[in-house]
């Protein structure tokens, strides 16, 4: 792998970038994103990419797909995308991946599609994908990637990361592959299968996957985990660690929105249901929200909690909006109305407070003093910048003025 940022061992900080699930809801992500790159070519120069910055970039799902484009390699060995070009890529592929049918007939095909197979068939995706990234694999990522699916066969998460390809090979999947997989959301897209040569290469290792979602619809706290790890084996990359040491973690960490507060379910309703309504219901997907959901609380929960309890909060930004209504919550309606709506939530949520989940209601609330989402993200460029220069220093200290005696 030739990372473009040299390793945390020397520096003073890990730095962890990661991404939720959410199909066409990446574009909101995408805005923050654009937003804390251009911060950065402020402060270092134009040709500034997120995955200079970034020790680890984890995504899941439409994440995990983000997690590529900043990530892949081009062949001037930059990455395949800058963070401008996240909101183009979807409004431009999302209707073609998500075709979208209206009328009464539309949703009986899909009632119909809940029992025989995925809504969609996800040749678009897949051709996209093999295309754009051809056989591009994840040890050639710039920099650490950890992307989370599901094995179907096993019923047990599979985790392709940077971290474990020196002890799991079989892991080093095409780029492509691994993206289809993590985005194969159940009743939205087909299950993917693909094999892989073992750590021996001689025989092939079969992979039957679905969603990283679920896995770990927010896989923020898999990627600490990673890079935890590191220090238990020893990796030189990486300073001694210690579980509590929470001051050397920097963490941005982005949701792709949810309708908490819209309460579009209750329990009289739910208490009705029967298989075909928890997986079609008006157009929703209630059992995918669910779980989902669930997963995406849970971890946000217990990091906001670790970093609060050992006072290190400024070191955690996680950006995420409960408000959202109607298709604005959905995975997969592509109408051009809808997917610019979502460009007008994610500026919109850029201007927004920083807000921090109440870990007895579960709801998002500001932060006192805490200042715009917009504000946050443009010190935590300036965080990333200096830590960036103080390894660069590091590794080259003649050619730093402050090092020279």
């Amino acid at each position: 792998m030739s990372l473009q940022i040299k390793p945390p061992a020397q520096g003073n900080l890990i730095t962890v970038l990661s991404i939720d699930g959410g199909g066409i809801k990446g574009i909101i992500p995408g805005i923050m994103l654009d937003f804390l790159e251009s911060e950065l070519q402020k402060l270092d120069g134009e040709d500034a990419r997120l995955a200079d910055y970034f020790d680890v970039v984890s995504g899941t799902s439409t994440g995990g797909l983000i997690a590529t484009m900043l990530t892949a390699p081009n062949e001037n060995n930059r990455p395949f995308y800058a963070a401008s070009e996240i909101k183009p890529f979807y409004l431009e592929n999302s209707p073609k991946i998500f075709p979208q049918k209206s009328g009464i007939l539309a949703s009986v095909e899909n009632l119909f599609k809940a029992f025989t197979g995925p809504k969609y068939d996800g040749k678009y995706l897949h051709s996209l994908l093999k295309n754009e990234l051809r056989d591009t694999r994840l040890h050639q990522t710039l920099t650490n990637v950890v992307i989370p699916t599901f094995d179907i066969k096993e019923l047990q998460p599979t985790i392709f990361s940077s971290y474990q390809l020196t002890t799991t090979p079989s892991l080093d999947a095409k780029l492509a592959d691994i993206c289809i997989s993590t985005s194969a959301a159940p009743t939205f897209l087909p299950a993917y299968y693909f094999e892989n040569p073992d750590e021996k290469g001689a025989k092939m290792r079969e992979f039957n996957l679905t969603d990283g979602g679920v896995a770990a619809n927010n896989p923020t706290l898999l990627a600490i985990s990673e890079v935890m790890k590191q220090e238990s084996n020893k990796n030189p990359d990486f300073s001694p660690f210690k579980p509590m040491e929470y001051d050397r973690l920097l963490v941005i960490s982005l949701g792709t929105g949810s309708a908490k507060k819209e309460h579009k379910y209750n329990g009289k309703m739910a208490s009705k249901w029967g298989f075909a309504e928890w997986l079609y219901n008006d157009g929703n997907t209630p059992l995918v929200e669910c779980f989902a959901q669930a997963s995406t609380d849970m971890v946000d929960f217990y990091i906001s909690l670790a970093f609060q309890t050992h006072q290190y909060e400024e070191n955690y930004l996680r950006i995420d909006d409960d408000t959202l209504t109607g298709t604005l919550a959905s995975l997969d309606v592509a109408t051009k109305e809808n997917l610019n709506n979502l460009v007008q939530v994610g500026e919109k949520l850029l201007k927004k407070p920083v807000s921090r989940v109440n870990l007895e209601t579960g709801l998002y609330e500001p932060v006192k003093n805490g200042g715009s989402n917009e504000n946050a993200l443009r010190k935590f460029a300036m965080k990333l910048s200096d830590e960036r220069r103080l390894r660069e220093s590091m590794a080259h200290p003649a050619q730093d003025p402050e090092y020279i005696i």
